[in-house]
Parts: C-alpha cells; structure tokens; sequence
C-alpha cells in the first residue's frame, strides 16, 4: 500500500473536519466515520483527494468493529486511524442516563475502536493509531462521568503503547491531550482558547513525528503541570466562570 491512507473515527466535529481537510492537502486519501454520514457528503466531495463517508454506530461496540473490518477492507488496509469520539454534559443533579451515555460511548465504543484498529494494525504490520483525549482525564472533575472516562481512555491507550512495545510490534501509539477548549470558549479567553485550523496543525505534525503523548495546543502543557499538582483543597473550590460573571459578582459586592 503506497498510497497514504487514513481513517478519521468521529469526523463529523469542526476539528475532525479541520483535520481531515489538511490531511487532505498532503495528499492523503481519507475514510469518513460519523453518526450522521449525509451531514459530510458535500465536505468530502470539497476535497481534493479521494474521501469515503461511512456510517457510525458509537453507541453499539459490536456494530463498531464490524464497521472498522467492512471499512479496512475496501480500503486495503490504513496507515493511520484517528479516534476523535467522545460525549459530554453537566447535570448538577447526576441524572444516570446521560452517564450511562458518557460511558457507553466514551469507555465501551472507545475501546472498542482502539481494540479493533490496534489488531488491525498488528496482522498488516505496521500503521498508527491516535487518539484525541483531554487532559480532563488528568483527575475528577463536576462532569463526573466525562472526567473519568477521559482518565480510562488515556490509561487504556498507555496499555496498548506498553503491548505494543512488549511485544516490539512496528505500531506508533499518540496520545494527543486537548486542553479545555470548551471552558476557554466559555470564558472567551483568547489567550487558551486556539483557532480549529492551528489545533489541528499540532495534532497533525504530533502525528507526523510520532509522539507519544502531545499537548494541544502546546501551552496546555503548563494547566496540566498545575492540574496535577494542586492540592485537592484548592482543586476542588476552582470554578470556571465568564468575565461577564465574574464582573457581576464584583458589581454585587460593591
């Protein structure tokens, strides 16, 4: 297989898109996941090399790794899969069923993925799995579910990594570590919070050079420093506010 192919799983979110655009540009041939594949008909024909849409069942681990087998073969094989899936909400009162969601897609599918493209990769003899994660997996947080499975996936792809290695297969493992983007919209900080086409310029030449672990954008690398540091009595009062909040509560006290 000469020919530079790549398999986006979640492809549907502005990033994976971004993504799957600059891929794209390099040359690369591309195959398409998302729940709702019509939403990308007109994206993947705007492209200028050859990209294939196919359906996604995230909810459902088996119906996954029949579609990653259906999708391998009439591609002949992939050089690189890409695993941009995840679900998050708040609920204050911790209603059980969007957990139960979260973890179904965020635990079960992920695996699922991770599981069926790191086989594929061993029988072809070569290849690279990534995976977009957060450093919310770095300790618990008010998404309860979210956080934690976010810390699940990070430890399930170190374990691949270690397998991987152990048993000396030819398969880069990168674990890419997005920062907060979407408490940084919330803030409106521009100073975290990054445009689509440069977030996924760092995950790609992450990619390109094979790194294990990688922070996007890069000074994310630094809240992730002092989100492991900070001690569980300060951690634990940290609230994300707007300025706009944060104004009034000052106006409030005046």
């Amino acid at each position: 297989m000469t020919q530079a192919t790549a398999i986006i799983v979640g492809a549907s979110s502005l990033l994976s898109r971004e993504i799957a655009k600059q891929l794209a540009e390099d040359g690369v041939e591309l195959a398409l996941l998302a729940q709702d594949p019509q939403s990308l008909t007109e994206f993947s024909q705007s492209l200028p090399t050859k990209a294939e849409v196919f359906p996604l069942q995230i909810d459902d681990p088996q119906a996954i790794i029949a579609t990653l087998h259906s999708v391998w073969q009439s591609l002949g094989g992939a050089h690189l899969v890409l695993v941009n899936t995840g679900l998050n909400s708040y609920d204050p009162e911790l209603p059980w069923q969007p957990e139960q969601d979260i973890i179904t897609v965020n635990v079960q599918g992920f695996s699922a993925i991770c599981n069926t493209a790191f086989k594929l990769f061993r029988d072809q003899g070569y290849g690279q799995l990534a995976a977009i994660n957060s450093i919310a997996g770095l300790r618990g947080g008010p998404n309860v579910a979210y956080h934690a499975s976010k810390s699940y996936a990070q430890n399930y792809f170190e374990g691949l990594s270690m397998h991987a290695q152990r048993l000396k297969l030819p398969i880069t493992l990168t674990d890419i570590q997005l920062g907060l983007l979407d408490k940084a919209a919330l803030q409106k900080n521009r100073l975290w919070l990054s445009p689509p086409a440069e977030v996924a310029s760092q995950v790609i030449k992450a990619m390109k050079a094979g790194k294990r672990k990688a922070y996007v954008t890069k000074r994310w690398r630094l809240v992730a420093w002092l989100t492991k540091l900070l001690p569980e009595f300060i951690y634990n009062t940290r609230h994300w506010k707007t300025k706009a909040q944060k104004k009034a509560e000052r106006a409030a006290k005046k």
